[in-house]
């Protein structure tokens, strides 16, 4: 049987049984549309949690520690590698070795440091961190209120929020109201804070071996080796508020979390005293500066593991978000499988709509069946006539039921970010349908269908002409 016979007489008998036909197709395509719809809600979700681990800053950041560091942010320890007294430390060498890695965008080391702050002859102690100047474009700095740094040296501060309202004499107590981020910056922007730190500066007489804190003209000295000393002089630092913030931008870094940000060239220029500096004495480092922590950021995210792999071959231990969203993508592997599940469970109940609509033109169509084999139909040619009605069956509806689905989705998505607007949240997006689903869908529509098909198809093909024939 010729294609275009073969299609016409398929069209002409569903057009004939249209509305028990067109029930069975709204049937595939309510199918459709929740399998559609639960893998979209799925696919949706889990590129929102892509795009805010992107936009926080830390999905393309490794962070590097020296195995000498107590902080290992809880990995096991390589044991081809070196022991920690024997490791390599973090200083500006290695930052510059890692900074020189295929594939690296910049390595930052990380500058923190616990201090006072004088706000209107009011002392506060609390810890500041230095942030580069690719910080900017973070989701931490989104609804900042104010701006960012105006330059990587300026003498500038950006206040996270409870320290704004501490400042303001409003400190946030656990389990009140949130305050308004505008309305702690409002009368902060522009003013100045007095930063007081202890800042490291180069021996001036090489033969003197000793570490010196210096208090205007009194300084107090000990005994050290001579290959490791210098001078801890107190300084003080006019800082400008240029910005309010929610978020922590730092939120990675470990327990010890900055409340007052400074640009980190700022900061580097400083030369503030850090614990690391009293590991530097006893290791007899020379005049290195150490770090805690070193940020690397990459080009790509999938260059995340290479990277790593090389920076622990330098000898050091290293952590990515990655290592931390393993369980995440997990989840989201699970997740989707188990609404694919439930969301095909519509279509095989649709599947026996089918079924049930041939079975019964095979009832009504038992003499044309009958006809057809007596002037040459083949039992073939009778099975690829059910086979072409089950298949239009499932193209219609797979194509009515993903517009269908994304339809939903769209109703869907437009409700939640309304309550999200009532409830003063940002809107987000997490309905997603591309174009593979869209394919898939329509495919495993048009497979369920000419699945169903298979019984009816050959149940008509074994008629016997000469008893169809006698059908009436």
């Amino acid at each position: 049987m010729k294609l275009t016979d073969l299609t016409e007489l398929a069209l002409r008998n569903l057009r004939e049984s249209i509305l028990r036909n067109s029930l069975t197709t709204v049937g595939i395509s309510v199918g459709v549309a929740s399998l559609v719809a639960m893998l979209s809600l799925g696919i949706g979700l889990q590129q929102l949690a892509s795009r805010r681990l992107m936009k926080s800053g830390l999905f393309d950041t490794i962070v590097v520690t020296s195995r000498r560091e107590p902080r290992n942010f809880g990995h096991d320890e390589d044991r081809n590698a070196p022991a920690p007294a024997d490791s390599r430390l973090l200083d500006e060498p290695s930052r510059l070795e890692l900074d020189r890695l295929p594939n690296v965008i910049e390595a930052n080391p990380d500058i923190r440091f616990a201090t006072e702050l004088r706000y209107d002859d009011k002392p506060h102690l609390t810890t500041v961190a230095a942030l580069p100047e690719s910080s900017k474009s973070t989701d931490a700095f989104e609804s900042i209120q104010g701006h960012f740094f105006t330059s990587d040296t300026a003498p500038e501060a950006i206040l996270q929020k409870s320290f704004a309202a501490e400042l303001l004499g409003r400190p946030h107590a656990p389990g009140a109201d949130e305050t308004n981020v505008a309305e702690l910056a409002a009368p902060l922007l522009g003013k100045d804070l007095i930063m007081s730190y202890a800042q490291r500066e180069a021996p001036q007489n090489g033969s003197a071996a000793t570490a010196a804190v210096t208090h205007g003209n009194s300084s107090s000295a000990a005994n050290m080796d001579p290959a490791a000393s210098y001078s801890v002089v107190s300084r003080q630092q006019k800082l400008k508020i240029v910005g309010v913030v929610d978020l922590d931008p730092e939120s990675m870094r470990g327990p010890t979390r900055g409340r007052v940000f400074v640009p980190l060239k700022l900061a580097e220029s400083l030369h503030v005293m850090q614990p690391t500096d009293l590991r530097e004495l006893s290791s007899s480092s020379g005049d290195q500066t150490l770090y805690s922590s070193v940020s690397v950021r990459v080009k790509d995210p999938a260059q995340i593991r290479a990277t790593e792999d090389a920076i622990k071959k330098m000898g050091f231990n290293t952590f990515s978000i990655l290592d931390a969203t393993r369980s995440l993508q997990q989840f989201f592997a699970v997740l989707d499988l188990f609404l694919g599940i439930f969301g095909s469970l519509a279509l095989a109940v649709a599947s026996i709509g089918i079924v049930n609509t041939l079975v019964m033109a095979i009832l009504e169509r038992r003499r044309e069946i009958g006809i057809m084999k007596a002037i040459g139909a083949s039992d073939v040619d009778v099975k690829k006539l059910f086979f072409a009605e089950a298949g239009a069956m499932g193209i219609l509806g797979g194509f009515v039921g993903v517009a269908l689905g994304w339809a939903i989705g769209h109703v869907i998505n437009l409700g939640t970010n309304i309550y999200l607007k009532r409830q003063s949240l940002p809107p987000e997006h997490f309905w997603s349908v591309p174009w593979w689903l869209v394919g898939a869908a329509i495919l495993f529509s048009l497979v369920v269908s000419l699945v169903a098909g298979l019984y009816p198809a050959a149940r008509a093909a074994r008629l016997d002409p000469v008893q169809a024939l006698r059908y009436e």
